[in-house]
């Protein structure tokens, strides 16, 4: 499906959708609890709905009345399962290493990009610690067997905050006491950060110290359960970052649904369009920046539309792990605002924005990228032509309402095959 767009400016106010990435944890740790907990304020999205389906193969039982979902948490785990991920990456890594601590002889498959995503910090570490893997870079499905054991789990931190998640949620259920520690600077801590503090939430000692080599390690004490919790799903500043940027290119939203005191890394958008010192004239004469994506990858794409108006070259950088999301982010959204006017240079781990005036308008390969679909979006809003864009569907990986909420701001939109 494509969508064609007439630019307008965007004006009223939208409520941000629940948080993703906080949705995944709570809806794991729910399922791994004693008893029944309700989580309320979950926007399903297909990656949400893939792990709702994991942790039900697993064992769990869930239901869902609109935004509020009841989870029963695992009893007896199943003794076999399997587990379609679709093409969500965060339940592939956050699952694996559940079902083996479960004992759950398990086989994954997935579909798109998910593939091509590599798990190989846990065939190394789980290997030693009690799992089989059938599995072969690059191909699904693979299965793993075995029971997991506790101890101490050694992982690079540049690879993704996703494997140390996948660990913190399985390791308490071990009767060992167990440690996660990082042999490298840690990319994308706010993620582990978030997991800390759920599983905090839901009644899991987590503490965290400094090795000896100034690298974060996680200590786990063995034999722990989840409590149940009544608890609700804060807005998302991944996704309000595609509102926020709007507003700096012109519209004029309100944004509602976020905690102020957040701890999720894309939260971070305000500061870096805040230094940009942004007018109300709309695009143009901003300050540069140079970001460190680092902590922040799900804000490259529309980082990169911001970049084209600032009064000199921007620049974003260690961002290489864009290459294998669901696209190759770095260049699809090179080459999105390329084909619209934009002047943007893709590096193996970087982007360089050189400035324009305006977006001409033109045809945008979404290339099945949620994040690249919205960030062209929010780009059309700044263009003095149509833009197209190829794809517009994948928005329902994660904001499913993406498009009636466009529309509802004043977005001229047309879909068509």
């Amino acid at each position: 499906m494509n969508v064609k767009i007439v630019p307008s400016k965007l004006i009223g106010r939208v409520t941000a959708p629940s948080s993703k990435s906080f949705s995944h944890r709570m809806i794991i740790a729910a399922a791994l609890a004693d008893g029944i907990s309700e989580i309320s304020n979950i926007n399903p999205s297909e990656d949400i709905d893939a792990t709702v389906d994991a942790m039900c193969a697993l064992g769990a039982k869930i239901a869902n009345d609109g935004s509020t979902y009841t989870v029963k948490g695992i009893g007896k785990p199943a003794e076999k399962a399997v587990i379609n991920c679709r093409e969500s990456g965060s339940t592939m890594r956050f699952v694996i290493p559940v079902a083996a601590a479960l004992g759950c002889n398990t086989e994954f498959n997935g579909y798109g990009k998910l593939p091509t995503r590599p798990i190989t910090p846990y065939k190394r570490e789980m290997s030693q610690k009690g799992i089989v893997f059938n599995h072969t870079e690059g191909i699904m499905p693979f299965s793993i067997s075995g029971k997991l054991l506790g101890g101490e789990y050694r992982l690079e931190g540049d690879v993704s905050s996703q494997f140390i998640t996948g660990l913190l949620y399985a390791l308490p259920l071990c009767a060992e006491d167990s440690s996660v520690v990082l042999t490298s600077k840690l990319e994308s801590k706010p993620y582990a950060d978030m997991t800390v503090a759920t599983l905090k939430q839901f009644g899991i000692e987590i503490s965290e110290s400094t090795g000896s080599d100034g690298f974060p390690v996680y200590n786990i004490k063995g034999n722990q359960r989840c409590k149940s919790v009544n608890c609700s799903v804060e807005g998302d500043y991944s996704q309000a970052a595609f509102f926020f940027a709007a507003n700096a290119l012109g519209s004029e939203l309100s944004i509602l649904n976020l905690n102020e005191k957040s701890v999720q890394g894309d939260k971070k958008i305000l500061e870096i369009i805040q230094n940009m010192s942004y007018n109300d004239s709309g695009c143009g004469n901003y300050n540069p920046f140079t970001v460190d994506a680092s902590d922040i990858p799900d804000l490259v794409p529309i980082l990169t539309v911001l970049g084209c108006f600032t009064r000199s070259k921007s620049r974003i950088v260690n961002a290489k792990r864009l290459k294998i999301k669901e696209s190759n982010r770095l260049k699809a959204i090179a080459d999105a605002l390329n084909a619209i006017g934009g002047n943007v240079v893709c590096g193996d781990d970087f982007l360089e924005i050189n400035p324009v005036e305006r977006f001409k308008g033109g045809f945008i390969n979404g290339c099945n990228d949620h994040r690249i679909v919205m960030a062209s979006a929010i780009a059309s809003t700044a263009a003095d032509g149509v833009v197209c864009i190829s794809d517009c569907d994948a928005v329902s990986k994660s904001y499913p309402d993406f498009w009636q909420d466009f529309k509802a701001l004043g977005g001229n939109i047309e879909f068509y095959e």
